[in-house]
């Protein structure tokens, strides 16, 4: 039969040995010995600080400065992003609306395009029809020197804001 005192030493061995625990599981060479162990401490010596991931500007106004580096001059072809994500524009001969998100990690995505149907000539129609489809199109975005940067597989679109 164990007596009090080797009951009460038994309990403290216990609690120490309960407390030197997480010290105990490194192995001889300083390496945590579990996997859980061995990824929180890759996360700790290689945690470098993220860039925060980029806010659309939501409830601003853009007119289009170029089309795959191609200057627009005259009418140039805008729209305006709001709150509920309904763009509105003009495209430079009709105005045009549509649903457009932005997505995680810098993606767009535009939805069907409802627009008026006013004719302006070969000339003004194709320059307006090229615009509507790299905007469809566009699948990234980005902030760029203040400008508003769509690409997608119909080129780049590049916007500047206006008030």
């Amino acid at each position: 039969m164990l007596s009090r005192s080797s009951v009460r030493f038994c309990v403290l061995g216990a609690i120490a040995l309960a407390m030197a625990a997480p010290a105990l599981a490194q192995t001889r060479s300083g390496q945590p010995n579990n996997a859980a162990q061995a990824a929180r401490e890759k996360e700790r010596q290689t945690n470098v600080p993220q860039q925060a991931e980029k806010q659309f500007p939501v409830g601003t106004s853009w007119v289009a400065i170029s089309l795959n580096d191609k200057p627009y001059s005259g009418d140039r072809p805008g729209f305006a992003l709001d709150a509920q994500y309904r763009a509105r524009g003009f495209g430079m001969c009709n105005t045009y609306s549509a649903t457009a998100y932005p997505l995680r990690d810098q993606g767009f995505a535009v939805g069907p395009l409802a627009m008026t149907k006013k004719d302006c000539g070969k000339q003004v129609m194709a320059a307006e029809r090229a615009f509507l489809v790299a905007l469809r199109t566009a699948r990234k975005w980005d902030l760029v020197n203040g400008q508003l940067v769509l690409t997608g597989e119909s080129g780049t679109l590049r916007f500047e804001r206006v008030l």
